[in-house]
């Protein structure tokens, strides 16, 4: 079993079926709206596959796929696992595991402006890796934020068929553009809807819900010399420190275009 849920379908450019200066901040690092979006997400998906989930002897949840950094759609996943094991439990069922899909990421293009096509041979030549063992057999369900052409279904059920991995299969998206008259940029006018510059970077990072993901950190790195030492200037010490670890940890050392600002942050 293979199925798709969505909870908000975008049908017109200019009538958005949610807040985009929430959706924009939640893209760069802000969870109280991960936790908004999850919830909401949540009582939609359980309103429409309540008994497959109660049915299901396990459920293994899986967000987008990252390597060490996660993606925003990560902290989406962490508060829906949270709701539907609160479910779980009012139903005297097991509660869920969650598993993830490693990606070694190879390039540093921001795809929000790409067609199909061009996202597919984008990701192509990065890696992944799943734990077959792990999510065979089980009810599994990958939650994401937003479905734009269905690159990133695709390539799951690339891995998944890769992997030769048995089970149902659940994609789970906060919203889906399903007008595909619509141009798949309109992602990138969501994601970037309350970041016009690196200010209201800076007022994110500060605010009491931040959490560093894949998106922001990207973004930072590639501002240039003025913008990243304004941030760096108007950041605490802590947050810069975490921002190192993290570039390090995803090997974005070892990225020309990111490797300047890694230095500046470098610690001794």
């Amino acid at each position: 079993m293979n199925k798709s849920y969505s909870l908000h379908k975008i049908n017109e450019n200019e009538n958005c079926p949610f807040q985009e200066a929430e959706y924009s901040r939640f893209k760069f690092g802000d969870k109280s709206y991960a936790e908004k979006f999850a919830k909401e997400l949540f009582a939609g998906f359980v309103n429409q596959f309540r008994d497959l989930i109660l049915s299901a002897e396990e459920i293994v949840i899986l967000p987008s796929p990252y390597l060490s950094i996660p993606t925003a759609s990560n902290f989406l996943c962490y508060y829906f696992k949270k709701e539907l094991n609160s479910f779980l439990f009012k139903n005297g069922k097991k509660s869920s595991i969650e598993s993830k899909i490693y990606r070694n990421q190879t390039y540093v293009t921001d795809y929000g402006n790409l067609d199909f096509e061009e996202r597919v041979k984008l990701i192509s030549n990065d890696t992944y890796y799943i734990d077959r063992n792990f999510i065979n057999d089980k009810l599994c369900i990958f939650v994401d934020d937003i479905k734009i052409t269905g690159s990133h279904e695709h390539t799951v059920n690339k891995i998944l068929n890769q992997y030769s991995v048995n089970g149902d299969f659940i994609f789970v998206y906060f919203a889906e553009l399903v007008n595909k008259e619509i141009h798949p940029k309109i992602e990138n006018h969501y994601n970037y809807y309350a970041v016009k510059g690196v200010e209201d970077i800076v007022n994110i990072i500060n605010s009491a819900h931040f959490q560093y993901n894949t998106r922001i950190v990207k973004y930072i790195l590639s501002l240039n010399e003025d913008q990243f030492a304004y941030l760096i200037d108007n950041i605490s010490e802590e947050k810069s420190n975490d921002l190192f670890h993290l570039a390090i940890s995803n090997n974005y050392h070892q990225i020309l275009e990111y490797k300047t600002n890694i230095n500046v942050i470098k610690i001794d």
